[in-house]
């Protein structure tokens, strides 16, 4: 079994098609399938079902991808951990909520001063950024915070007040009440506030809108058509231009900390530590 095979069945499972993944991997599709069945023979099972749309893992594969996703992972941190903490370099896959309004700020630092660095950016919600970082699939996240996990490491980034959004005609918090909740899918920590403050109200959401980005969720705030609840910095443009209103909400449900997360056991590459230090000099800059 080859360093190379798994690499292979990694990308299969993720594309969900042998067709795809050889388009990915540059591969004539022949040699993929012909690599697979090798891996399948060499293990002993089946690691996909077959099917006319391509293959979805079974069982078996996944409980190979875990073991993959592990070894590449530590044959990725044996060639940083030969790097020169001068000039780092390599890939660095970060994962980020929509909302951390500190990012283009760290973002743009870091790469100013390590450029050869690939550094890739992913978005989503803290469940399932949490998820991708234990599953070694994200080197680290900007998440919504603190995170209570063994596996877990964490850097405090920021403190931010929140505010629930409305439209220019909603009045008073009391209307905001029973209008639809615009937010994130399920997983999103700005949700799962919202709803506990409307539960502590008495109130079951009639109507949920999911979104896949902050920038949506504000156009159609903004339309009169529902409500969300959103870091106060992302929204003082369109406040200040009378475009929407804005309202706090009390204490326990109006402030959110910002955390960047990193597995425990992972090694601490050049590229992370130098990753690190700007999150430090960021949140020493924004303290004082």
């Amino acid at each position: 079994m080859e360093i190379s095979d798994l690499r292979i069945f990694q990308i299969v499972a993720e594309e969900g098609s042998v067709s795809q993944a050889a388009k990915r991997l540059n591969y004539v599709q022949s040699n993929v399938t012909a690599r697979i069945q090798q891996l399948e023979k060499e293990l002993g099972t089946s690691l996909f079902h077959r099917h006319r749309r391509g293959v979805t893992i079974n069982e078996d594969g996944r409980k190979l991808l875990g073991y993959t996703q592990k070894m590449l992972a530590l044959m990725e941190e044996m060639q940083q951990s030969f790097q020169t903490s001068e000039d780092p370099s390599g890939p660095l896959l970060i994962g980020s909520v929509e909302t951390v309004s500190a990012l283009p700020i760290i973002l743009s630092s870091y790469h100013k001063k390590f450029p050869r660095v690939d550094l890739s950016l992913v978005s989503g919600v803290t469940q399932h950024l949490v998820s991708d970082v234990l599953q070694y699939q994200l080197d680290g996240a900007f998440v919504s915070g603190p995170i209570q996990h063994p596996d877990i490491v964490q850097e405090h980034v920021m403190e931010e007040e929140l505010v629930l959004v409305a439209g220019k005609g909603i009045l008073t918090l009391e209307e905001c009440k029973s209008r639809p909740l615009l937010v994130f899918r399920s997983g999103c920590g700005y949700r799962a506030r919202l709803t506990q403050w409307l539960s502590t109200q008495g109130i079951t959401p009639t109507k949920i809108m999911e979104f896949g980005t902050l920038e949506t969720i504000l156009a159609v705030v903004e339309s009169g058509l529902g409500v969300s609840l959103v870091p106060k910095s992302t929204v003082l443009r369109l406040h200040s231009e009378g475009n929407i209103r804005h309202f706090t909400l009390p204490e326990g449900y109006n402030q959110v900390t910002t955390v960047f997360i990193r597995r425990k056991d992972s090694f601490l590459t050049n590229t992370m530590r130098c990753f690190l230090q700007q999150i430090d000099q960021f949140h020493e800059q924004h303290r004082a």
